[in-house]
């Protein structure tokens, strides 16, 4: 299954996403360590492309082998997000994702992860670093969300780190999740390998 979902994923979803007004590139990564973990980040325009026309009318309308696929979606985990700090690249072959919930300091640890982004890209290892907060826009349950097989979540804020080298990646997700300032400890994450990524004209 996971061979035939890359399939599609790169042959269908990825020239019809990009094919929608203001959708800019689309990457996905893969588990680094093998298992079936997924990371996908499409680059828009901007968050009011998420309500938009265009992209509404192929999320309430999925073609055949989407809707054979994605009733296996399961426990994704969907954060429609702000950029709150980038710097960098962010396609890159690896990708370290840390999920968190909002907290009562919200203020300081968004300040703190953004200050922290902004030194990541001079290590060697690393290419990019970027602090993005979720917001689910104004729109009705679509199609797409209704045959997948378990509802969609979200994580209130998400940093991604990239880099070429996994291993500087791993040594700054533990630093990171040892800084009890940040309280990251508990925080979901994952680190992931590129798979594809893609442009319109890539794709046309």
């Amino acid at each position: 299954m996971k061979s035939e979902f890359e399939d599609w994923h790169s042959h269908e979803h990825f020239p019809e996403r990009l094919g929608i007004p203001g959708f800019l590139r689309s990457s996905r990564w893969t588990s680094a360590d093998g298992g079936e973990g997924v990371f996908v980040i499409y680059e828009l325009e901007g968050h009011e492309v998420l309500s938009s026309p265009g992209y509404l009318a192929r999320l309430n309308d999925p073609t055949p082998w989407s809707r054979k696929l994605m009733p296996f979606h399961k426990d994704m985990v969907r954060c429609q997000s702000h950029v709150l700090a980038s710097h960098g690249s962010l396609t890159a072959r690896c990708a370290m994702t840390i999920r968190l919930a909002s907290g009562p300091d919200d203020a300081g640890r968004v300040a703190a992860l953004s200050a922290i982004a902004g030194g990541l890209t001079e290590r060697p290892g690393l290419t990019g670093a970027h602090l993005l907060r979720h917001e689910t826009p104004a729109i009705a349950q679509t199609t797409e969300q209704k045959i997948r097989a378990t509802p969609d979540q979200f994580a209130d804020y998400v940093l991604v780190v990239t880099a070429y080298d996994a291993t500087v990646l791993r040594a700054l997700e533990a630093d990171l999740l040892a800084d009890e300032a940040l309280a990251l400890a508990g925080a979901a994450r994952g680190i992931y390998s590129l798979s594809h990524s893609a442009v319109a004209t890539d794709v046309r």
